[in-house]
Parts: C-alpha cells; structure tokens; sequence
C-alpha cells in the first residue's frame, strides 16, 4: 500500500474521524479496532492495512490534529489589521469549533497539550526565522516569541473547548487576533 495513494489518504482521514469520535464519547483504552472500522465504514481488515493497533491509529490522528492547528495558525498574514480577523485563523476557529469534543478530548491530555504546544512552536519559530515576523519584538528572542504565541493560542482553544463555549468561533478568532495584534 502506498500511503501517498490518495485512496489510502482519505480512509486514514475517515479512521482518525472515527477514532477522534469514539475518543470524545470514552476512554480511549475502551476503544476496538472493530468499533473504529464500523464507525468509519470500512471493515477491520482495512484497519489493519494502515494500523496494527488502536494505540497507533490514536498517535497518527493525535498527530494529524496537532498538524492541522499548526498549519492553520502558521498560515496567519502578520500585517492583517487589528478590526478583523485573518481568514486562517477564522477558519482554525471554525474548524475547532465542529469538532470541539475532539478538541477538548485532546486538550485534556497533558501529553496531547504538550504536543500541540511543541508543534505550533515549531511552526511559527520556522516562519520567524524566514523573516516573517511581527514588528516590534526584536528585543524577544524569535524561538521564546513563537513559545508565548503558541502557549497562548492553545490556553485559549483549550479554554473554549472546555467551557460552555458562549462565544462564537468567529468573534473568538476575533479576539485572539485582538491580543495577539496589539
């Protein structure tokens, strides 16, 4: 199997789906294999073509999660103007937003926490050091900047999806944007 195939590509995205799903709604050591296949609509036998286990179905849909906040918030244009929100960071938002059990299911892992926060870390220090960086921070040193940011975005995702969620997604991008663009 070749798991650039767009075919293995999408039955991944639908395993993680599921697995994510299942995760919201119980422990995840309660978990099988055969309820990932009949939530996702495949059978086991293809599960376990990608996965030999739900432990490393749950590491790789972890990972995806993770990938998709860091894509998202990295894809921020640093100049757009304080009244409005950039597009991607509605959109990571939103995103957040339709899948918030996954969400607070992942932020209520300290492991999970901490991957996120490395990740995004990542991400933007990478970004920074291409010279992409906001105005004003020379004093900060580019790797303790994209530390903060990261820290931050997450404490507020997490905040959101543990809560009662009042505020709606766009008006939440709204708001970070706000305090992230002084």
């Amino acid at each position: 199997m070749n798991p650039d195939d767009p075919r293995a590509q999408r039955t991944r995205a639908r395993l993680h789906a599921a697995l994510l799903d299942l995760a919201a709604e119980r422990e995840l050591g309660s978990i099988t294999i055969s309820e990932v296949a009949k939530r996702a609509e495949v059978n086991r036998a293809t599960v376990y073509l990608h996965y030999p286990d739900v432990d490393t179905l749950a590491a790789d849909a972890l990972e995806d999660a993770v990938a998709e906040v860091a894509r998202a918030a990295a894809l921020c244009p640093l100049d757009a103007p304080r009244d409005r929100a950039p597009e991607p960071l509605t959109a990571l938002f939103a995103h957040v937003s339709a899948g918030a059990a996954r969400y607070a299911w992942l932020l209520g892992s300290p492991r999970c926490t901490a991957r996120l926060r490395e990740r995004l870390t990542g991400e933007l220090s990478a970004r920074f050091a291409g010279g992409a960086r906001p105005p004003g921070f020379d004093d900060v040193p580019p790797d303790v900047h994209a530390a903060y940011l990261s820290g931050a975005l997450v404490g507020v995702i997490a905040h959101w999806v543990t809560g009662p969620r009042t505020t709606p997604a766009a008006e939440l991008a709204l708001s970070f944007w706000r305090l992230f663009r002084p």
